[in-house]
């Protein structure tokens, strides 16, 4: 689909999408193509009906055309600290895990930040100010990872933020998810790890 567009751009020079690594790799390229959320470069035109209707991600403020303004995803990732939290000194080296320790962050750890889950959560396009699946996978990831050091913190803040208790159980998010990953186990887990541990 993407080559498509860069076709349909050559002839139209009017016409406004995102894109950069065209491998499935940055994102960028997040559209609803006959409806589902996907990534354009990673979207065969061949496995697509004769008709094909290309719209923006669902749920976003329309910039133009085919892009959109994914603020809201990007505010809501920042809003749980997307990143290792320590208060300890640091180590000589890096802070090590053991496998069983590294194996727990699977399935949490290849988000590229599309946009298509949140754009395809229901709960999303009527509250903005909830967090989405995009930020939710995010604070599992790092509520998840035993070198982190504010898992108090962590759960504390998420349970004052919109989110976790407002998903709807859809499971729209796991089907738009380009990489496979599973946005909706991530909010269960944070449910389970705030109210049993």
């Amino acid at each position: 689909v993407l080559d498509a567009l860069e076709v349909i751009h050559r002839k139209d020079l009017s016409l406004a999408y995102r894109r950069a690594c065209r491998h499935g790799i940055c994102g960028s390229c997040a559209i609803n193509i006959n409806g589902i959320n996907r990534l354009a470069c990673e979207t065969r035109l061949a496995d697509l009906p004769d008709k094909i209707k290309i719209r923006p991600l669902p749920g976003f403020s329309i910039i133009r055309d085919l892009v959109v303004d994914l603020t809201p995803v990007y505010e809501h990732v920042e809003a749980i600290k997307p990143y290792l939290i320590t208060k300890t000194t640091p180590p000589v080296k890096e802070r090590l895990q053991l496998p069983s320790e590294r194996k727990r962050l699977d399935g949490l750890y290849d988000c590229i930040f599309c946009g298509a889950c949140t754009g395809a959560c229901p709960t999303f396009w009527a509250n903005q100010e909830f967090l989405g699946p995009t930020a939710l996978i995010q604070a599992c990831r790092f509520l998840m990872d035993s070198r982190d050091e504010a898992k108090e913190e962590r759960k504390k803040s998420l349970k004052a933020q919109p989110g976790l208790w407002q998903c709807h159980s859809i499971f729209n998010c796991v089907e738009a998810c380009p990489k496979g990953l599973n946005p909706f186990k991530a909010i269960v887990t944070l449910r389970k790890a705030i109210l049993f541990e």
